[in-house]
């Protein structure tokens, strides 16, 4: 089995995803996969996908080298009645990407409270 076929999953997601400027390449027994990502949350699930077909890394077969584009654009400040969907919906976003844009201040994604400023991420 190539490098290519083992890690499949992993280029397949990377497309999926829309990972820019995304190269595969082998080169001396090491699959090299570079690129960047719209977000954190993209760059983890690329992680979490390889994790999966070689737990703990241990291969040493494979280079996942994808930074993340630069993501937040703008601020929002959080008003009463606000939710973490409400305001995805009007930026064109997932509440996801916001929330973990903005794990610092965010515990808990179902209580935001009036006042705090998020950082909104690009689409």
């Amino acid at each position: 089995m190539s490098l290519q076929d083992k890690y499949r999953e992993v280029t397949n997601l990377a497309e999926e995803l829309q990972i820019a400027d995304l190269q595969v390449r082998e080169h001396g027994n090491v699959l090299y996969i570079d690129g960047t990502a719209k977000s954190a949350l993209d760059k983890d699930k690329l992680w979490n996908a390889y994790n999966k077909i070689d737990p703990d890394f241990r291969s040493a077969d494979m280079v996942l080298n994808i930074d993340v584009a630069e993501g937040v654009s703008r601020e929002y400040t959080v008003e009463v009645g606000d939710s973490l969907s409400k305001i995805g919906k009007a930026y064109g976003v997932s509440w996801q990407d916001i929330y973990e844009a903005n794990k610092d201040i965010i515990t808990n994604p179902d209580l935001i409270q009036p006042g705090w400023k998020l950082k909104i991420p690009t689409v």
